[in-house]
């Protein structure tokens, strides 16, 4: 699922007490090297705030190291075990897949089959287009529902069927035609799980128990449902600058066969060594899922390969990660040497460097220790003192602090995004401008840095830049839409026309638009984001340069405006003017 970027309520937690988890379960010979040095990172990784959870890594299909750090429940000070059950996200997708695969097996479903041969009531026009396989692999153009706009604020608190749901936030117009290019989408897997129930005649979650979890013997893993008295249920947080605040409610209807699962490092090592034989799926089964199709993505797996070779030849990774209010989750399978990489953090945080780190050690190659974030400090220093005294401050700490601070590439484009989400554009742009600085190769520095050049009207510095990480990275299609926009330019339309439209519209309960002028800019903002300018398409047509949405104003018989539509995502969401 993805994530919720800014909880609206949450509680500090003032005082977090670090709880060291000691290796245990330890293999022979090398392995013990390999235990002490993963424990000393994961310590390291939780004393910067970088983890709190529970890890399991195996060798050779043997468990070399299985430990926790931090708390399970830091108001109650209960601390994390390697048997605490924690919120998966999208690792429960190759959950998903594999009992769609079962499926195939048993000749009820077909892989070219199409949506609406298993969902008859699913709108007609998509669903006849749309096939299995389209939806496994993120392929389909149907618009994810967690990428529509107020739908955090306004519809993952409350609980939804199924069929309400897949009717109401999965039948959006096509964003592309199937099968032509890669979007990550969480509508796909919600279909899927839909399909499973109509096939099935049972719930999700009872074709899951009884066709995976039981016969394997997870008995520490299920469907996650916010009423059930569940023993050693991890609680989930966002990190802050000052502390942990609770993660933002989310109601476990709404990420179903696409994020609804929970889990314990020890299940999932369960799971990887089932894998290995053919209870669950045959060695056919298991070959249609890990092939990769766009983007390296196969059916619920990422297939990639390790940034190092061993004796000149690739090391594969079947890998997943998942996000979701409060967690964060990663399981990395490296199939050849029966490798075996699960990190659960419920504080989250991304792990993609820390799960990086541990394969480094597991193959004998040289890596980095975790490093502390200086973004939050440069933050609230450019907050108190302004953008040149926070450069001066990341100079500072990189030329005496190298060894302490992490100076990559990620770090200052994460402040930059910051700022901009804090309405300081002008401060963002100098933080992009020195990310550039320090890589001048990367194609993301010139990215990052013409988005904000967008946001500041600054249209020939966002299409120098925007080019510029094109050449670098001629496969960035972001770079290739925001080019077309801006060398397109708006239409000039009289403001006279657009104070017609100012006014509010409400899209949802709790969602409302409203668009304004400052001066002689057009400025939008919906509930609970940030002010964005729009420029006009045509006189009724408006769009954000930096998000791909429209806006058009409609107007009655007698010409005066009466409601907004929002084309975004391949849905259109029509919003009433109130004001």
């Amino acid at each position: 699922m993805t994530k919720l970027l800014l909880p609206r309520k949450a509680v500090l937690c003032a005082l977090i007490i670090v709880a060291l988890g000691q290796p245990i379960a330890l293999a022979q010979n090398g392995a013990k090297d390999h235990a002490a040095k993963i424990q000393e990172v994961l310590a390291l990784a939780h004393k910067y705030r970088l983890f709190n959870g529970a890890a399991l890594v195996a060798e050779n299909g043997k468990v070399t190291y299985k430990g926790a750090l931090g708390m399970a429940d830091m108001e109650w000070g209960i601390p994390n075990a390697p048997d605490t059950k924690f919120r998966l996200g999208s690792i429960t997708k190759q959950f998903t897949a594999t009992l769609i695969l079962q499926l195939v097996a048993q000749g009820k479903i077909k892989l070219d089959g199409k949506l609406s041969d298993y969902l008859p009531d699913y709108r007609k026009d998509i669903g006849d287009k749309v096939t299995i396989h389209q939806l496994l692999t993120h392929t389909s153009g149907i618009p994810s529902y967690t990428s529509l706009p107020g739908f955090f604020d306004n519809v993952s608190r409350n609980p939804y069927k199924v069929t309400e749901f897949v009717k109401k936030y999965a039948s959006g117009d096509l964003e592309f035609e199937p099968g032509s290019t890669f979007r990550y989408n969480n509508s796909g897997y919600f279909l899927l799980g839909a399909i499973i129930e109509k096939v099935t005649g049972k719930s999700y979650e009872q074709a899951l128990k009884e066709n995976i979890f039981d016969p394997i013997g997870m008995k520490n893993t299920g469907y996650d449902h916010h009423g059930t008295i569940l023993p050693k249920r991890a609680e989930g947080y966002v990190k802050t600058a000052e502390g942990y605040e609770n993660a933002p409610y989310l109601d476990m209807s709404i990420p179903y066969a696409a994020g609804s699962l929970y889990s314990t490092v020890e299940d999932l090592y369960l799971w990887d060594q089932a894998l290995y034989t053919d209870k669950i799926l045959s060695a056919q089964s298991k070959e249609l899922m890990y092939k990769p199709f766009l983007n390296e993505y196969a059916y619920g797996w990422a297939i990639t390969n390790a940034s190092f070779k061993i004796n000149d030849q690739p090391v594969q990774i079947i890998s997943h990660d998942g996000g979701i209010n409060g967690f964060s989750t990663t399981i990395a399978r490296f199939p050849k040497e029966k490798n075996l990489i699960v990190l659960l953090d419920n504080t989250g945080q991304g792990m993609n460097r820390l799960s990086e780190t541990i394969t480094r050690i597991l193959y004998n190659q040289p890596y980095e220790p975790p490093k502390m974030s200086f973004v939050a400090t440069l933050e609230s220093t450019i907050k108190e003192k302004g953008v040149e005294a926070g450069i001066a401050q990341y100079r500072d700490l990189k030329a005496k602090q190298a060894a302490t601070y992490d100076f990559s590439e990620p770090e200052l484009n994460q402040l930059g995004y910051r700022l901009m989400q804090a309405g300081k554009l002008k401060e963002a742009v100098e933080i992009f401008k020195l990310n550039v600085e320090a890589y001048p190769q990367a194609s993301n520095t010139y990215d990052s840095l013409a988005e904000a050049y967008m946001n500041l009207n600054e249209r020939e510095l966002a299409v120098t830049n925007y080019k510029k990480s094109l050449e670098l990275n001629p496969k960035n299609t972001n770079a290739v839409d925001m080019l077309k926009r801006l060398e397109t330019g708006p239409v000039t339309v009289d403001a006279k026309v657009f104070d017609t439209y100012v006014g509010e519209y409400q899209l949802a309960p709790n969602f409302v638009m409203r668009v304004f002028r400052e001066g002689d800019k057009f400025m939008t903002q919906a509930t609970g984001q940030p002010v964005v300018e729009i420029f006009a398409e045509s006189e009724t047509t408006f769009y954000p340069r930096v998000i791909p949405a429209k806006l058009i104003f409609v107007k009655d018989s007698e010409g005066k405006v009466t409601s907004l539509k929002l084309v975004q995502g391949g849905r259109e969401t029509v919003g009433k003017k109130i004001k």
